[in-house]
């Protein structure tokens, strides 16, 4: 069956817009029930977090209702990471987790992501099956089979403890200032406690959610904010997390950006010296950067590369037996700790490394010089398919025979918004930005 509610990374849309209504979180509440309560008993018990958009005590609500309607016990965790949600659900029992987020986007978009009780994210087969339900009736429970809710109140404390037991010795953060921005989104209270705690000097950012602010000028995507508030205050590193904070920037004490590229470049290094790297293999998608592809090479390290989003990077890792992956957007997934992305894990490993060499983070962060790497995003409306266009065909054929040797081309469509995503590499900056201004050109005359 072919998914139209389901993307990249859950449902996701504009709050109180198809398909992000409360009658829509309802149905798809009612689904998953019916999809994980196999024996019509009343022992099935889902967890369900969620960030700090408004929209999520809407969504949270509705998914209740419906999830109760078919029987399952619903626990609340509140706001809590989308890391969190994965560990609860598989250390709580629970036969399904629900994150309530749209990620890195604005405050108005919210997701509704599903997890299996191995604390995975749910396989596409799985998805287009509750699609299949929510596309019919749902019987309900009988009236003594209702299911109940209750809130959790020491999600946050559960899952930070857990966080503090991944990084390599405790109270080894002494004498190092962390700035850590939070988006003000979902660890905006997790993050500062778990740093804190392991005997750093936390300097919070984003950290005064009200529904509204979640990544509006801090955060993972605008992590200028986080380096010049490390600047001013003299840290010895900045970690920036994004609204559910499955992603991670990291800043050194100098301002410089690390993306996801360097971070796992340090990462599989390391863990490849240490005997370490399962399989000696990275697993990335095509967005990242030939630089980190030919830094691997250089130390006999495989790069897997998959689709854009972090679902595929994991299911490539499960697959393969690979416990190191991610994405250049900040995904970084270390098997061996979470199931999922954890930007607040990534980022108390690389303190781990500072501790454990006595090296700045500057020397550190940058472990390739990039290729130079353009990308450029067209909107499209409604019903519009502008890469079916056999003149946009025609032009991206050209362009890509130009770039035959010398770098590479990726077009895509966005998985959680009507965006054509453009994305170019090529050692000539010149040859780069006109490729890419060609493809565009072409493309936004058909949107």
């Amino acid at each position: 069956m072919t998914r139209k509610l389901f993307g990249t990374d859950g449902v996701r849309g504009r709050a109180n817009t198809y398909p992000m209504t409360a009658e829509m979180a309802l149905k798809l509440g009612a689904a998953a029930g019916e999809f994980f309560r196999t024996d019509g008993r009343n022992g099935h018990r889902v967890v369900i977090g969620k960030d700090t958009r408004r929209s999520g005590y809407m969504l949270e609500t509705a998914l209740t209702a419906g999830l109760a309607s078919t029987g399952m016990n619903v626990l609340l965790l509140g706001p809590v990471p989308t890391p969190a949600v994965g560990f609860l659900t598989r250390s709580m029992r629970a036969d399904l987790g629900i994150m309530i987020s749209a990620s890195h986007n604005p405050y108005d978009d919210n997701g509704i992501k599903f997890f299996g009780p191995d604390g995975f994210k749910l396989s596409d087969e799985a998805e287009a099956e509750i699609e299949r339900i929510v596309a019919g009736p749902v019987p309900l429970a009988e009236a003594e089979r209702i299911g109940s809710a209750k809130r959790i109140d020491d999600a946050r404390g559960r899952y930070v403890e857990y966080v503090k037991t991944t990084f390599p010795g405790r109270g080894a953060l002494g004498g190092l200032k962390v700035v850590v921005d939070c988006a003000n989104g979902a660890a905006y209270k997790a993050a500062p406690e778990a740093l804190w705690e392991l005997g750093a000097e936390v300097i919070a950012l984003g950290v005064a959610p009200n529904g509204f602010n979640i990544n509006a000028g801090v955060g993972s995507t605008h992590p200028e904010a986080c380096a010049a508030r490390v600047l001013a205050e003299g840290a010895d590193l900045g970690i920036t997390l994004d609204g559910d904070a499955d992603r991670v920037m990291l800043i050194d004490e100098n301002g410089q950006i690390a993306d996801g590229d360097q971070i796992m470049a340090l990462f599989a290094a390391r863990w490849a010296e240490e005997g370490r790297l399962a399989q000696n293999t990275l697993v990335a998608t095509v967005m990242s950067n030939l630089g980190l592809e030919r830094f691997l090479g250089g130390r006999g390290i495989r790069l897997e590369r998959t689709p854009v989003g972090d679902r595929y990077v994991v299911e490539a890792m499960r697959r393969g037996g690979w416990n190191l992956g991610g994405e250049q957007s900040g995904h970084i997934v270390m098997t061996d700790y979470a199931t999922t992305g954890d930007g607040l894990i990534a980022g108390l490993q690389f303190l781990g490394e500072m501790a454990r060499t006595g090296r700045r983070a500057s020397e550190l962060v940058h472990s390739f010089d990039r290729v130079p790497q353009l990308l450029r995003n067209v909107r499209y409306g409604q019903g519009k398919e502008p890469l079916k266009a056999p003149e946009v065909q025609a032009v991206i054929a050209a362009q890509e025979a130009r770039l035959s040797g010398s770098g590479r081309l990726l077009i895509r469509k966005s998985g959680t918004e009507p965006l054509v995503r453009v994305m170019a590499e090529c050692t000539d900056e010149a040859l780069l930005a006109e490729v890419v201004g060609t493809i565009v050109a072409e493309i936004e005359a058909r949107v």
